[in-house]
C-alpha cells in the first residue's frame, strides 16, 4: 500500500522548502533594511603601532600595522581560507587569515542597485557581475572591498567565520602586512586605498574586534536544515511503512 498521506505531505513540503531556502540563503536585504551606519565610509587613520609577532597553528607571524581601520558593511560574498579546496593557504602555512569578506557600503548602500548584481569569491578575489550596462554604471566599485581578515583571537575568529552573505557587519583593527619564515619566506601586503583595482587591491585587516550588526538570512538557513531533517524522517518513514502486495 502507498505510504501514509502525512509521509507524502512531509516529503513534498520538505523538498519545496529545501529548494526555496537554498535559493534564498544568500539573498541580500533591501536598502530599507540596512542600518544607517552602513552609509558611512570606512575610517582609516595612520598608526605608529610597532610590528609585533604572534603564533597561530604553530606558525610564528610578524604583523606590521600600517593604518587603523574601521568598517561597517554588507557582506555580499565570502571565502573561508580553511575550505577543503583552498590548497594555497595550506601550502603557504597561512593560518592567520581566517576568512575573506567582500562587502559594500556608502554609495552602494544608498540604493537597492547592489541587489541587481551577482557576487562570488575565490582565494584572492571578489568578482562582481551583471549583464546590464545601466546596473553596472550605477554601481560604485570604490564602495566595495575584498577583506582578508586576520586574527589570533579564537573568539574573534569564530565571529568572523560565522559571518554570512546578507549579514550587516562591523570589524575594526589595522590594515597590515604580515609574513613568516617557516619553511620558506612568506609575505602578504595590503591595499591602503579604496580606489585601486586588480592584483593587490584587497584590504588585509588584522581584526581586533568584529560583530554581526544584523543577521541577514538566519531564518532561511534554519529552514534549510529543518527541510533536510524533514526529508530524512520522511524517507525513513516511507521505507518503514508496511507494504502489502495485491492478492
Amino acid at each position: 500500500m502507498p505510504a501514509p498521506a502525512f509521509v507524502r505531505i512531509l516529503l513534498a513540503c520538505s523538498a519545496v522548502l529545501l529548494v526555496v531556502a537554498w535559493w534564498q540563503r544568500d539573498s541580500l536585504p533591501s536598502q530599507e533594511r540596512l542600518d544607517p551606519v552602513l552609509l558611512s565610509e570606512p575610517e582609516q587613520v595612520a598608526t605608529d603601532v610597532p610590528p609585533f609577532r604572534t603564533t597561530v597553528g604553530g606558525v610564528e607571524y610578524t604583523v606590521r600595522p600600517l593604518y587603523r581601520y574601521d568598517l561597517h558593511g554588507l557582506v555580499v560574498s565570502k571565502h573561508d581560507a580553511d575550505t577543503w579546496w583552498d590548497w594555497i593557504h595550506k601550502a603557504w602555512n597561512d593560518k592567520l587569515n581566517v576568512t575573506d569578506l567582500c562587502v559594500i557600503w556608502g554609495a552602494n548602500a544608498r540604493n537597492g542597485n547592489y541587489r541587481n548584481l551577482s557576487y562570488s569569491s575565490g582565494e584572492f578575489v571578489c568578482n562582481v557581475e551583471t549583464s546590464s550596462t545601466e546596473v553596472w554604471q550605477a554601481f560604485d566599485m570604490k564602495a566595495l572591498s575584498n577583506n582578508h581578515l586576520l586574527t589570533d583571537d579564537p573568539v574573534i575568529a569564530r565571529t568572523l567565520k560565522a559571518m554570512r552573505v546578507g549579514d550587516q557587519v562591523h570589524f575594526r583593527g589595522y590594515l597590515a602586512e604580515y609574513s613568516h619564515d617557516q619553511g620558506f619566506r612568506f609575505f602578504r601586503g595590503t591595499s591602503t586605498t579604496r580606489t585601486d583595482q586588480g592584483n593587490g587591491a584587497c584590504e588585509t585587516v588584522y581584526a581586533t574586534d568584529a560583530e554581526v550588526l544584523h543577521s541577514g538570512n538566519r531564518g532561511w538557513r534554519i529552514s534549510f536544515w529543518a527541510a533536510v531533517v524533514g526529508l530524512v524522517f520522511g524517507i525513513i518513514a516511507w521505507v518503514k511503512a508496511p507494504f502489502r502486495g495485491s492478492a
